[in-house]
This record gives structure tokens, sequence and C-alpha cells, in this order.
């Protein structure tokens, strides 16, 4: 059995945490939707520092009831224990994880407490499932190392779940944020490691504020979590929790609705910045886009190996202006595999698209497939964007004030024998095209006693119409969700209470 030995970060200062919550749009998120708190999920943290490991669950605002710890010693679910002792690093972990009142998920379903090389040495590296669906990792091992990453890599292949690493608080980026298919997460505002990877890979992949990895990474995991929660209630849409709950999905999310620093850069070969990664996690964001549902391509394609891939031949648009979708898709010896989708916005200038794709290193495998995105003004024809790493399992676009026209994002595996490791790959999309339109209220008329009005908006958006009679108070008189064309009508007894109406976007 492999040994190995990890290093700690350590701590220095925290960052103030009701700052933070806004910056990561979570006060916002729990202002809309204040249910989602990580009810029902499963998380885990280990952590380096025998004997000191232990989170104290007095520290965290948390009953003992709610954690299992567990080492090469076995397992406890009392506290004080004789398996290990308290951790100061584990106590401000758990602060921001999963802590009553400073935590971005206090109603978590169960926190597992690990020694961390009993973690990776006995679980992760021998595929020994656990029951945490999402991991935070605030600890590093000694540099990049290959193997070890390679058995993150299978594990999440092998089992779905979603491990936050810190990405290190200064140099280059170290295990087990290196690997593939976890969410390797840096520090804004603070120390931190930066890419690329020694393969040339792009990490992190996104960062939170922290003085430290240590403090930003929980930030990130519990964020995945309230998406994880999100998807088991599908939020996203009937029948989408298993393809939501995709670790591939969540990493989609969260890293295509970070907000991008001032001096965030990347290219077409370069899909993330080497300090940021996406940019700096807005949950409020990654939720959004959840709720605008799962999509399947507007047009599928095979075509020859190197061919020209211009827009497909179909007047198909995808119905929401965000979303995401986890498609299955193929390439050959001889032919390369093409998605497309489409999104109208003929009419509408100024819109931002943020586009992120996510798919694993497969277990068992030294590489990767080759995926890529492409996105193309369908009217001209022009290729007006694209993230074409060779390297990186995520390609990522940031194109900023398009001219209305009707577009095509595209997502292409390559075929050939080089970049084409498997036949299939099972890959996930998020996508973002600006923000919301504002509702507005249109065709407003009293007809056979009833007040008639239309409320406009974007299509399938969640929209409340509200009434007033003092402008005081508000009262909401009906949530719908917009048809395909933007719509609803609504009607209300004339010469009621209510005086004054409004429409608000819901989630």
């Amino acid at each position: 059995m492999k040994r190995i030995a990890l290093i700690v970060f350590c701590l220095w200062t925290l960052a103030g945490q009701a700052s933070d919550f806004e910056t990561i749009g979570l006060d916002q998120l729990r202002l809309m939707v204040p249910t989602l708190t990580g009810t029902g999920i499963h998380v885990a943290q280990p952590e380096a520092g025998a004997p000191t490991w232990q989170v104290n669950p007095a520290a965290v605002s948390q009953p003992t009831s709610l954690f299992t710890w567990i080492s090469d010693s076995g397992s406890a679910t009392n506290y004080p224990n004789s398996l290990g002792s308290e951790s100061w690093h584990a106590n401000e972990v758990g602060k921001r994880f999963y802590s009553v009142g400073t935590g971005v998920v206090p109603g978590v379903a169960h926190v597992d407490s690990y020694d961390a090389n009993h973690f990776y040495n006995t679980l992760i590296a021998s595929e020994v499932a656990i029951p945490a669906r999402v991991v935070n990792q605030s600890f590093i091992f000694a540099a990049e190392l290959p193997v070890l990453d390679r058995d993150y890599d299978g594990y999440v292949s092998r089992y779905g779940t979603v491990f936050a690493s810190g990405a290190g608080n200064g140099g280059a980026v170290s295990s087990p944020a290196t690997a593939y298919n976890v969410i390797a997460v840096g520090a804004h505002g603070g120390l931190s490691s930066a890419g690329p990877t020694l393969d040339g890979r792009c990490k992190p992949d996104i960062t939170a504020p922290g003085s430290m990895t240590s403090f930003s990474t929980p930030l990130v995991a519990g964020a995945a979590a309230v998406l994880a929660q999100a998807a088991e209630r599908e939020d996203g849409g009937p029948g989408t929790a298993s393809d939501a709950r995709d670790p591939k999905t969540i990493k989609a999310l969260l890293l295509n609705s970070a907000t991008k620093p001032a001096d965030w850069t990347n290219s077409p070969v370069q899909p993330l910045d080497y300090r940021y990664g996406a940019g700096v996690l807005h949950i409020s964001s990654a939720y959004r886009q959840l709720r605008g549902g799962r999509h399947a391509p507007n047009a599928t394609e095979s075509l020859s190996v190197g061919a020209p891939h211009p827009p497909a031949n179909t007047s198909a648009n995808l119905p929401t202006r965000r979303g995401w979708a986890r498609q299955s898709i193929s390439s050959t010896l001889t032919r390369a595999g093409l998605h497309h989708y489409f999104i109208d916005l003929t009419g509408v200038a100024g819109r931002n698209v943020t586009a992120t794709l996510v798919w694993n290193r497969q277990e068992g495998q030294a590489g990767i497939n080759n995926l890529d995105l492409f996105f193309y003004d369908v009217g001209s024809g022009a290729l007006i964007a694209s993230s074409e790493s060779v390297v990186d399992n995520v390609e990522h676009m940031h194109v900023e004030g398009l001219p209305g026209s009707r577009y095509n994002l595209q997502v292409l595996k390559h075929g050939g024998a080089s970049g084409r490791v498997t036949a299939s790959e099972m890959y996930a999309l998020a996508f973002e095209f600006g923000a919301a339109d504002p509702p507005r209220l249109e065709q407003q008329q009293i007809s056979a006693g009833q007040f008639q009005v239309r409320i406009m908006g974007e299509p399938n958006q969640l929209y409340a119409l509200e009434a007033s009679s003092t402008l005081l108070g508000w009262t909401a008189l009906v949530t719908n969700k917009t048809s395909a064309a933007g719509w609803f009508q609504f009607s209300d007894l004339a010469g009621g209470p209510q005086r004054f109406y409004r429409a608000a976007e819901r989630w």
C-alpha cells in the first residue's frame, strides 16, 4: 500500500465572512432561496496534521451527532475520542464550510471528519467508496504527483464524488488540485498558487475569497453542496437529478458563473487564467444557470476529421439564454463528432456570452479525449471565439458586447488517432448569454370586470406578479414561468384592494 506524507496549509488571517458571502453571491441566494443550505447532502473533510486533525463540533456550532471521525485506528461518533485531537485548522475550515452562522451549507446531512493520510492511502488509492457526495480538501501533497492525480481521477470517474481541492499558497499548484477531475481552488485576495501544471494545463479552476486556499476551498465545496441539493430537488427541471448532480455538471456551472477580475485573461489555447481560473465563485449565478434547465443539442453532425464545421442548417434555438447540458458525443478514426446549440439574440445588442465545457479523464486512462468549443455568428458565418486546448479537460469562452444576431455554440470531439482516447465521451456544458431581462407589464386593460395584464420577460423564466394598495408592502399574487415566447397572462378582479402591480424575477 502506498503511503504519502501530507503538508497542511497554515492559517494566518481570515477574511470577514459577511463581505465574503456578498462577494460570492451567497447573501443573494439565501434571500431568494433560503432553503438551499445543503440539506440532505453528506460531506467529508479530510485534514492533515495527525494526531491533530479533528473538527470540534462546538467550534462550528453543530451537534456531535452530525459527525463521524475516521482514521487508520477506526471510527468514532463521540467527541472527544481516542482517534486524534482537535485541529484549529479543521475548525476554521469547518466554519466556512458548514458551521451555523458562518458556513455556506449549515444544513448538511452529515460530516465525515477524516485523517487525511487514511483518507488517501486507504480509501482513494484503493477506490473504496465513501458516503460523502462532496469533499473539501484544504491540504496539499508535497508536489504535483501524477500517480496520485490518476488515483483521484479514477475515483471521481467511478463514484461521481465532487472534490474541491486547495491549489496551494504559493509557487506551483500541488496535488491533488492538479488532478483533471477535481475542482482546484485558488485564493482571491490572498496567498495562492498559480498554474500551469507540469503538462501545461490550466489550474486553479476557480478562486474564492480567502487569506489562503485553505479558507477559499470550503466556500467552493459549500457551493458544490448547494448545487447538489438543488440537483436532488430537481431544480434544474423534472427528471434532471442524476445529470445535474454529476460532478462534471457541478464543475461546469461553478466555473461558468464565476465573475471575472479586471485583469482576468485567457486565450483560445489557454481556457482559464493561470491565477484565477474561470474567475471568482458566484453561487447565486451558478444556481440561476442550473435553474435554466437541461438542454439537448439543436443539431448533431458527424464530419470528416479536419473538415470545416460551419453552423448547421436548422431553425431550432435554445429556449432560454442560460442553462446546461450533459450529453454523450462520439468520434471515430475518420470522423469527428459535432453538437450544435443555437441562441437567437437578434435585436438584443450588448450581450455577453460565457460557455464552459467539462469532461473527465476516464478511469484507467493516461490521457483524455480532445474536445473543443466554437462560437459562430450564424448570419455572417464568422467564428467569434473558440477554446481549443489540446491538454485541458475544460474549455471556457467569455465574450463581451455581442451585437444582436443569431449564434451557434459548438462542441467538437476530435476523431483520428491523436486526441481520441475512447470512442465516446460524456460532457457537461454550461452557458450564459447575459444578465436576465427585467420583467415588464404590457397590454393592461379592464375587461368583463377583470384587470388583465401580460407579464413579459425572457423565455422559460420564473416571474412573480406582486400587488399593493399602498406601495408600502407587496403581496405575490402569482408566480409563473413564461412561455417560449417570453410571457404569461394574468387576470385580477378590477376594483379590488390592489391598486398597484409590479413584476419581479424569481428563481
